[in-house]
């Protein structure tokens, strides 16, 4: 909790010291007050709803390939036994940790540093590539793992640039890992 705790904290200072201390909105949010309660309910529920379809994938890709049931078990055994409480914390600090940091700061940051187009495709492909790098596992086994959050890496920017907050990709992030930590935990999947 704490690395996660540190990692919003500090995307939270970084946003500050560049000038964009709401690192929860893409750009200077145009909208009234009253109009960000929609805005988050509106961002969290297509957030949710995404995240139960790339459950919905994972679960797919595991009754189709060896490696997705691989990867299953490899967390499996990493993990242990987790209390629901104990992946629930997992989960929602992940989200809002990583997602501060890697979407609200460093995309941010890095489209900054281009004018147009190029800014926003180094701010998403960067961003991206830094979060994948995050994620490589014990072992060239994991390299799916690591292929997989680049391309969620790619897909929580896009979402973030697109719906304009941070509500929908945090809902994502931890829609994924609450009911994937849920399953690995759970089971273990036949070879």
């Amino acid at each position: 909790m704490t690395f996660y705790a540190t990692l919003a904290a500090a995307a939270v200072l970084w946003g500050a010291l560049r000038g964009h201390p709401n690192i929860l909105f893409f750009e200077a949010s145009p909208l009234r007050p009253g109009q960000h309660a929609v805005q988050f309910i509106s961002s969290g529920a297509i957030g949710a709803s995404m995240g139960l379809l790339l459950v919905l994938l994972t679960r797919m890709l595991q009754e189709r390939y060896a490696w997705a049931r691989m990867l299953h078990n490899e967390f499996h055994d990493l993990l242990g036994p987790l209390s629901e409480r104990e992946i629930l914390l997992l989960a929602a600090a992940s989200a809002i940790g990583e997602e501060c940091l890697f979407r609200g700061a460093l995309l941010l940051h890095l489209k900054d540093l281009l004018p147009g187009a190029p800014g926003y495709l180094l701010g998403l492909f960067g961003s991206s590539a830094i979060f994948a790098l995050l994620h490589i596992g014990p072992g060239v086994r994991f390299l799916p793992w690591t292929l997989s959050a680049l391309l969620m890496g790619l897909l929580l920017g896009i979402v973030f640039v697109s719906m304009g907050d941070l509500l929908s990709p945090i809902a994502i992030h931890f829609t994924v890992n609450l009911l994937n930590l849920k399953d690995i935990v759970r089971r273990q999947i036949p070879a």
